[in-house]
Parts: structure tokens; sequence; C-alpha cells
């Protein structure tokens, strides 16, 4: 794609890139519990599993539809650098973000739910973009909302931050720039395509099993567990990436921003539903809060004409 087809010029539909970017939010919501299901597989493992999944997934299906999956590898290392640091980048920090505050999971979900709110802010630095009072009022509620979400279900309902569990904040702050980043850097590469996303998860896959390896005993998933992984793989860490790909290349980056604040909203639902959570009235005090500010964040590419 060149320069003349970047989002926002004529011929391009941003709304329907934005709803196709938007599917990954819908896929990231079954991430929590697929985790659940899947039993204590440990995190790096699981991580490798489902990537390689998702590489043999995507990339084969690009063979499928007679798409050039293989002829995507050369690309220049900067491309290579930004999707397989984006991708793994953000997995490593997230798990070493649990790892160093076990103690202090809450806080540390809180702190890694700060990327939708650094895509929206982070989006104003881009060729073409700007920044309105809408987009920053809509992700902070979006903020707000998850912060309610994430500490009204603490055991002693609220976020304390404790100089022992730093470096874990710090991890957590790390892995939601790097998503953060990543996503808005993708816009850059907008002639990159989609395809190239199987091959960074084939990436990530290795050096997952490699931190795997170094770091971890490895289980040999049971019963219902493998087919968890399966689900996983095919869609909260395989198709949502090839679909979130596409949405912040060619779709409204600010308004897929502020709506992956509904992504913990749904996970927590999800998790209800399957009796592993209890509801109350923090997650309707969350929703409120989310999906008005997803629909404020994004009011004008729903109003945008193709």
């Amino acid at each position: 794609m060149t320069s003349a087809a970047l989002p926002g010029r004529p011929g391009h539909d941003v709304r329907r890139a934005t709803a196709i970017g938007g599917t990954a939010i819908v896929m990231w919501a079954t991430l929590a519990p697929l985790t659940t299901l899947s039993g204590v597989i440990p995190p790096f493992q699981l991580v490798a599993m489902a990537f390689l999944i998702a590489f043999l997934v995507g990339t084969g299906g690009a063979l499928a539809l007679g798409r050039d999956a293989v002829g995507v590898l050369r690309q220049p290392w900067p491309v290579w650098a930004l999707g397989v640091g984006g991708l793994f980048g953000y997995h490593f920090f997230y798990f070493l973000a649990f790892r160093l505050a076990p103690d202090a999971a809450v806080e540390v979900n809180l702190l890694n739910y700060l990327w939708p709110l650094l895509i929206v802010l982070f989006s104003a630095l881009l060729p073409g973009e700007s920044l309105r009072r809408t987009h920053v009022l809509g992700a902070l509620a979006g903020l707000a909302g998850t912060a309610i979400l994430v500490t009204g279900r603490g055991s002693a309902g609220g976020v304390t931050l404790e100089a022992a569990n730093l470096p874990g904040y710090l991890a957590a702050i790390a892995a939601a720039l790097t998503w953060g980043g990543y996503s808005v850097a993708s816009r850059r590469f907008g002639h990159v395509p989609t395809e190239a996303v199987g091959w960074f998860c084939l990436a990530t896959s290795l050096l997952a099993a490699v931190c795997h390896l170094l770091f971890e005993e490895t289980v040999v998933p049971a019963g219902g567990e493998w087919l968890a992984v399966l689900l996983m793989g095919l869609a909260p860490v395989g198709l949502s990436f090839f679909t979130w790909d596409h949405g912040v290349k060619h779709g409204d980056i600010r308004a897929l921003g502020a709506m992956s604040y509904a992504a913990p909203l749904m996970s927590t639902l999800l998790l209800i539903l399957i009796g592993h959570a209890i509801g109350g009235w923090t997650v309707w005090a969350a929703c409120a809060l989310i999906v008005g500010g997803a629909v404020l964040a994004s009011g004008d590419v729903l109003r945008r004409r193709r």
C-alpha cells in the first residue's frame, strides 16, 4: 500500500478497518477464561504453544487463500524488530510483572491496562492524526472503568502500591509502553502485509520456548487443557493479532485504543458466566464508564462516511 491509500484518504474504508480491528478486542476478552481453563501450564510454555498454533493457522490460512505468505519474510530489520519486539516484548514484560510482584496482581493488572490510553495519546504523534478532547476524555473514562473493575474486585477493595513490588510495577508499565508503542508504530508500516504477522508469531513462539526452558518446568496438558490451548492459539493469541494489525494500520487508531478498555470488562463478564468470578456493582459501574468512553472516543469514526 502506498502512502496515498492511508486511512482517511479517498478510497479507503476506515470504518470497516476499525471494525475489523475491534474484533481483536472481543477475542482478547476470552484470554482470561481460556487461561483459567488451561490449568497450571506455565506462562511461557503457554505462550510458546499458543503462538505456534497462531503461526500455523495464520500462515496456513494465507497460503490456502493463495497469498504470498512466504515472500513476506523479505522485510527490512525495523519491521522485524517492531513485530517481534511488540508481540514477544509485551508478553515477556507482562508475565515478568506478575512474577516480580506476585502479591500485587490487582495493581499490576491496572498498570498494564494503561496501554489503551497510551495508544490514544501516542496517536497524536502520527502524521495526519490529531488528538481531540473527546478522544482523551473517552480514554480516561475507560481507564476509570478499568480501575473500578480491577480494584473493586481485590480482597481489600482498593489499590496499595508498595515499594517492595516496584520492579513488578515497572515491568507492567514496560508492558503497557511496549504494546502501546507497537500498535501506534505499526501505523508507520502500513505497506507491510498482515501476512507477516504469522512469522512474528513464530519468532515469538521460539523466544517464549527459550524462556520456558530457562525459567520453568514443563507441564504436559491433560484433557480439556489441550482444547483451551488450541482455542487460545486460534483466537486471543492467534487471529486477534492479524485483525489488530489491519485495524491499527488502516482504521481509526484512537477509537481502537479507547474501545480496548472493553477487553477487561468482557473478560470479567465471561469469568462470571463460567463461574470463576462473582458480579457486583463494580461490574456495572465499569460497564457504564467503559462503554460510554468508547462511544465518546469513537464518535467521529462512527459518523464518518465512506
